[in-house]
């Protein structure tokens, strides 16, 4: 695979605004897809170093995890970036899940059938294993081993929100009318219904995943970047600074060839 880089002009400006002499990167759900992870992140660290200094921040929204063939090496990949820039990232249901299956049999059973196989066979966890057995304690005891304990770690260490200047950053959304500091991180990792057809103010802009489409969901009150990675072979990032807001994203082409391109939000 080859990547190319095409950059473009951020839009004009908007109405929320982040902090002078900051800036962010928000990146979607990547759901195991390590190339397109790869590919995303070196076009945005060209993207800051094409552009004036700035504080800048990575936020992954969550989800790094399942349904992609390479859970593994996304959060491997996601720790080594976390240990040389800045990094923010929000603790999705997916990592939610694999956490918790790891001592709550029933929640093992639900991981594994919503893509949570993938990311188990990504790591050195023997595949007989959970084709041969209905047994969860096997399975568990089989994680415990193959999933690094730093990685593990990582995880855990996600937070809820992420809040930089007049955007929130969460994985699915937030409950209308309910304070931030009073968002319960079940809603802040599950939501849908009830948040995407809010059309209220709800005090900033939120900047989230976990639910996807084929473009990026832009509405006066938030906007979601799920664009599909692991089935539309689309990862896309959200690029923000002061008022300017544009698009970083990687996709594969018929060739098989992953291609990178910087556009302004419509």
């Amino acid at each position: 695979m080859r990547n190319l880089f095409r950059f473009r002009t951020p839009e004009p400006p908007g109405a929320a605004t982040v902090p002078a002499g900051q800036r962010v990167y928000a990146i979607g759900d990547v759901h195991g897809r390590a190339d397109l992870f790869a590919a995303l992140v070196a076009a945005i660290e060209q993207d800051d170093a094409n552009r004036t200094p700035a504080a800048t921040t990575l936020v992954l929204l969550g989800d790094l995890i399942d349904r992609g063939p390479d859970s593994a090496a996304v959060v491997a990949a996601a720790r080594a970036l976390a240990a040389r820039r800045s990094v923010r990232m929000v603790m999705g249901n997916h990592e939610e899940m694999l956490l918790r299956s790891l001592a709550e049999p029933e929640i093992l059973r639900g991981f594994l059938r919503y893509g949570g196989r993938e990311t188990l066979l990504s790591y050195p966890l023997d595949p007989q294993l959970l084709a041969a057995t209905e047994a969860v304690e096997p399975i568990q005891q089989a994680m415990a081993q193959a999933i690094p304990a730093e990685d593990i770690a990582f995880l855990r260490a996600g937070e809820a929100m992420v809040r930089i200047g007049d955007y929130l950053f969460v994985h699915a959304g937030i409950r209308p009318g309910v304070p931030l500091e009073a968002q319960s991180p079940h809603d802040l990792r599950w939501i849908r219904g009830t948040f995407l057809t809010h059309a209220g103010d709800h005090g900033v802009v939120v900047v989230h995943g976990h639910t996807i489409t084929d473009e990026v969901d832009w509405q006066p009150n938030r906007i979601g970047i799920d664009t599909g990675a692991f089935r539309s072979g689309r990862l896309t990032a959200l690029a923000l600074e002061g008022r300017s807001r544009w698009l970083i994203e990687t996709s594969i082409d018929a060739g098989g060839i992953v291609r990178c391109q910087s556009r302004s939000i419509e």
